[in-house]
């Protein structure tokens, strides 16, 4: 069964995120956007994991689904929506010269294991405060704790690029995986790309072509799920998931942002209005020429550092899938419609196009052209500019999101004349 899966998302209990990040709602836009398999994120939460005792039931391998009195009232088909079981865990500690701040997805097959799990890293940090829980321990020894609460339990280092939180980030991770996980890296068999990068970015580094390569929302409201996410040809479970990540079988690719989309894309700063290529930061010896303060350096750059591959070589490693690069249907409608994403006009355009055609994924990838010019020819032109990759493009830096365009200045004004 081919199917999309978002793998890394946050509930209500995690910082800065929406108080609607409930089951409910998650499986309510899980639909809207075309998703079948999400997790819950979030498991170490004791109030979240309450939730998830009391709202979820067993669908078989691995995957939850919510009640039946609970599903029929919010989902419009007979799809059901299947969770499973995850959390991202922040490790913060000191290691050789640095302080590592590195954040991971965690994966359990089960209640039991997520319990058990529970009550060893409660043990160590707090994991009452925040759904994802910062804890003052190495990154192996995580994994070392994730693979002793069952044998198919797993970690996918989570967004590996970004600056301040990741395996690989420029300011507190590592050069390599083995480095990070040591003598347990070889139980790591997948890594999350992050919205900042593509896998064809993370194709120049060979140390990473082992590894599958995920991407997921990381949402932090449930209308951000499935800006980013995974394809699978398998069966719609946990153990599904597990075998296609760590065998290939049954995985397809990813669905990704554009990465200059990304908050952490290019270097820069961003009080200063200065957004900088790689190039452009090494003639500045990365100092700001505004303020004279370091660079935030990006995701770009950091993958041309690491790099042993030039960016012309268009090597694909043998575990590579196919990429599908798309634009969120809500900002599509935003700059169509000319007003903001979360306006009345575009939620409300939104939901009539999600009755009418299926789900997001179905609009942006599946439904013929023709079909959609009929209902609204301006979204038409735009996604049939977006399926070729004919996109505008103005590149994120320092927390500060990028902007893709299927229009040119000026371009909508003449159309709609």
């Amino acid at each position: 069964m081919l199917f999309y899966a978002d793998l890394h998302i946050h509930s209500k209990y995690s910082r800065a995120t929406s108080k609607d990040s409930t089951l409910e709602q998650h499986a309510i836009w899980a639909q809207k956007k075309g998703l079948s398999v999400i997790s819950t994120g979030d498991f170490t939460h004791p109030d979240w994991f309450n939730e998830i005792k009391e709202k979820l039931i067993e669908d078989g391998n691995g995957a939850f689904r919510l009640k039946p009195e609970i599903e029929k009232t919010i989902l419009k088909n007979n799809r059901p929506v299947r969770f499973i079981l995850s959390v991202e865990i922040s490790t913060i500690y000191k290691k050789g010269d640095k302080t590592r701040k590195v954040h991971h997805i965690v994966f359990v097959p089960d209640i039991k294991s997520a319990t058990k799990l529970r009550k060893k890293l409660g043990h160590i940090g707090n994991i009452n405060s925040d759904g994802r829980p910062i804890i003052g321990l190495d990154s192996r020894n995580l994994l070392e704790i994730t693979l002793e609460s069952n044998e198919n339990s797993f970690i996918i280092p989570a967004h590996i690029w970004t600056p301040w939180f990741s395996v690989l980030g420029s300011k507190s991770g590592f050069n390599s995986i083995e480095e990070c996980y040591e003598d347990l890296s070889d139980y790591i068999f997948a890594v999350e790309t992050g919205l900042s990068s593509d896998p064809e970015m993370n194709w120049r580094v060979s140390k990473l072509d082992r590894y599958r390569l995920v991407s997921n929302s990381d949402a932090h409201s449930p209308s951000k799920l499935a800006r980013e996410a995974t394809v699978f040809d398998a069966t719609p479970d946990y153990y599904g998931i597990l075998n296609s990540l760590k065998k290939g079988n049954g995985y397809i690719g990813t669905v990704e942002f554009f990465p200059e989309e990304g908050k952490y894309h290019e270097d820069g700063h961003r009080k200063c209005n200065i957004c900088l290529t790689p190039e452009e930061t090494r003639k500045l010896e990365g100092i700001c020429p505004v303020c004279g303060k370091p660079l935030t350096i990006g995701v770009l750059n950091r993958v041309c550092e690491l790099a042993d591959r030039n960016i012309n070589n268009k090597f694909k490693p043998h575990t590579a899938g196919k990429v599908y690069s798309l634009i969120p249907l809500a900002e599509i409608l935003s700059e169509i419609m000319q007003v903001g994403v979360t306006t009345k006009t575009v939620t409300n355009e939104y939901e009539r196009l999600i009755n009418k055609f299926g789900s997001e994924f179905s609009i942006l990838r599946e439904i013929p052209i023709e079909y959609i010019t009929k209902d609204f020819p301006l979204l038409g032109e735009g996604i049939s500019r977006l399926r070729a990759g004919a996109v505008v493009k103005h590149s994120g830096f320092d927390g500060e999101y990028g902007i893709i365009k299927l229009f040119r200045q000026n371009e909508l004004i003449k159309k709609k004349k």
